[in-house]
Order: C-alpha cells, then structure tokens, then sequence
C-alpha cells in the first residue's frame, strides 16, 4: 500500500531563549507599604528566573527578607525630600555603574528624578522603568514618573489619570499592571482556628457577640474612619447590631487623632462597640473572622489591595465607588459599591450585607504570579530594544 506524504509544514524558529538580566529597583525605604511589598514580590520573581535582583534604598526592616530570597541590597538614601538629595547623583550613577543594569526601575519620585539625572551619564544607558502607584498631585514634581521607557500604572484609575493630567505622555508606554496577591496566602474559606480565636476575642471582647465589620487603614483622616463610625451608629439606631475594629489606627504619633476617634464613638453612643487596633500581622484571621469589609476612604485611591484580600478569602467588602477602590468593586463585587460620602446608603447596604450577603466566586484575576509574570514579561521586551 503506498505511503501517503504528508507535505513539509513551515519551518518554526526555535523560542528565542530569555535573556538573563540584571534589575535595579530604586524606592526610599524597605520598610512597609505597598510600593515595598511589590519591590520584593519581583525580586522574588526575578531571582526564581535566574536574574540578577538588586534593591537600592535608605533600608528598612524589610531588607532582611529580600535578601534572604536571593535579592541584592545597596544602602543609599535615595529618597529623601531635601535639596542635598541632588548631591547623590554622582554616588547612585557610581552604584549604577558597578552594577551594570539592564533595567533601572524606579517606584518613587525622589529616586525617580534621582536615577533620571544618574542615567543620563551612562554609556550604554540601563533601560528606565517607573511604576506609578499612587495617584500624586499632578504637576512637573510628580511627571517624572511618567518619563520611564515603560511606565506601568497600578490600575486603570491610574492609567486614565495619567493620561488626563500629562497630555505629553504616549500612551503606547504605559502598561497596567494591577498588584497582585497569593491565594495560598488569601486562601478561600479560611477560617482561623479555635485558638486563634479565643485569643483574638479576649484581646477584643467588646467585639464579641454580633457581626464584626473591619477598617483596616493607617491613622489617617483620609481612610474614612469617621464614617465608619457614623455607620455602626446608624446600623444601632436601626436596631441592627455590629460591632467595628479599626485595624491599624492606633499608630505612634497619631494619637491626637485617635482620640478624636475615640470621642466621636462616645458621642455616638457606640463606644462600647468599637475597638481600635494598631497595625497587625494576622490580618488574614481578621478578615476570616469578619463579616464586613470596609473601604471608606474619601480620597480616590490607585488600587485597593485589602479588597482582593478579603475578597479571596470569600468575605464581602463595602465601599466607596471612587478609584481603585471602586473599579475593583465594580469589576469583582458590585453589590459593595456605595455613592462617596452617603451615609445612609452606606447604613443601607450594609444591613442588606450583613443580613444576606450575595455568594463570592474563587477570584480568578489579581494573582501574584500574573503581576510577577507581565513586570518580568515587561522587563525582557524592553532589554530586547537597543540601549542609547
């Protein structure tokens, strides 16, 4: 029997095999935040695909776990919002210089401007990156960030207000990459065990005995605390009963504000239901044992990250349909989204969440490895082009 031929298909070129790079990431402190977390996140990324990760910064308690997962530190304050940061420039282009960058990426404006005056006195120049994460008060300070070779925006909010605010920017540079969490971090269901719980409730007994709404959110008028107080005030007077920790606002330095809080919750007859926390470490059991989210701030924010967090581990969240905030909850939970600032809608929803919260699906999107993945994928496009 005769053997069919099968005709030659075309010739595939071989992948072409990624480039082994060397990233500087250039930010003020490694000590909390979130701009800091993602530092380490692609440093850990970056070092599981072999490359070369190098952090410059003031340090911070952070440093110790970046270079426990194969980072590089340089102690340099690049950050500080003085006059004499300028004087730096030669010491970081040096540091530069030693460590022959593919890519500089910086995620603040003071090193931002800092790397950009360093980098012009380089032969090749290292590709820059910046990362735009918050929404900063627009104006020439602040445009450094959108002068990177590749300027990634943390979410589409920040996208549409870059290109808003900086009509020179083209917008075939900017690239959004939304943060990311780990859902074995986050894992869905998750409830904290009984000893946990115990110890929890102790700490907090006030807490005990009705749904728990949290606010997680540093010791700023900003974060919308007094509207969170203003709703378990409404949520009693409607007879429905809550109670409300204030996650984080119990900061050094901001105690005039916390006592301000403090009397607002007596003058609203809800003293007795409040607790306010400084920040924690446990925020996954905090949130596993919540029955409500809140993201009260009154201020657009760039992201949102607390709403995947709770979100992953299957918990409702109520808040502002403003920002990144309220693209998230658009997108993910419409059902928590509330008008800015009205209060009696926002008593309103939340008696319909605590009461029947409408089901949570597994979270597909807003993974750690898919922000990991698009900044290292991001990375090796731009060192492909030719450096000036």
């Amino acid at each position: 029997m005769p053997i069919a031929l099968v005709p030659p298909g075309p010739v595939t070129e071989p992948a072409a095999t990624p480039r082994h790079l060397t990233v500087v990431q250039v930010l003020p402190a490694l000590e909390n935040g979130g701009a800091e977390r993602s530092t380490l996140e692609v440093s850990r990324a970056l070092v599981a695909a072999g490359h070369r990760s190098v952090v410059i910064s003031s340090g911070g308690r952070m440093v110790e776990r970046l270079e426990r997962e194969g980072g590089e530190h340089v102690v340099l304050d690049v950050g500080s919002k003085s006059l004499r940061s300028v004087t730096r420039i030669g010491a970081l282009r040096r540091v530069l210089t030693d460590i022959g960058p593919d890519i500089v990426h910086a995620r603040s404006r003071v090193p931002a401007w800092l790397a950009w005056f360093a980098l012009r006195g380089m032969r090749p120049r290292p590709h820059f990156v910046t990362t735009v994460h918050g929404l900063n008060s627009p104006g020439r300070w602040s445009g450094i960030m959108t002068r990177g070779d590749r300027v990634i925006v943390v979410s589409q909010t920040v996208h549409d207000f870059v290109l808003s605010h900086y009509s020179r920017v083209n917008a075939s540079r900017l690239t959004v990459i939304p943060r990311g969490i780990d859902p074995d971090a986050f894992p869905y269901g998750y409830r904290p065990d009984d000893i946990w719980r115990d110890q929890f409730f102790a700490e907090f007994p006030q807490l005990a005995g009705a749904p728990l709404l949290t606010l997680p959110g540093r010791g700023t008028r900003l974060k919308g605390h007094a509207d969170a107080i203003a709703l378990v005030a409404g949520l009693r007077e409607r007879g429905v009963d809550t109670r409300l920790l204030l996650l984080g606002v119990a900061e050094a330095g901001r105690e005039a504000y916390l006592r301000e809080l403090q009397t607002l919750a007596h003058t609203r007859g809800v003293a007795d239901i409040v607790a306010f926390s400084p920040p924690r470490s446990d925020v996954r059991d905090v949130f596993a044992v919540s029955d409500l989210i809140l993201q009260l701030s009154n201020k657009p924010e760039s992201f949102g990250r607390t709403v995947i967090e709770a979100l992953s581990l299957c918990r409702p969240v109520l808040g502002y349909a403003h920002g990144g905030v309220g693209e998230l909850l658009a997108e993910l939970y419409p059902a928590g989204r509330v008008p800015v600032g009205d209060i009696n809608k926002l008593i309103d929803r939340a008696a319909e969440l605590v009461g029947r919260a409408p089901p949570i699906p597994p979270m597909q999107r807003y993974r750690l490895a898919d922000m990991q993945d698009s900044v290292l994928a991001l990375y090796q496009e731009l060192a492909a082009e030719p450096r000036t």
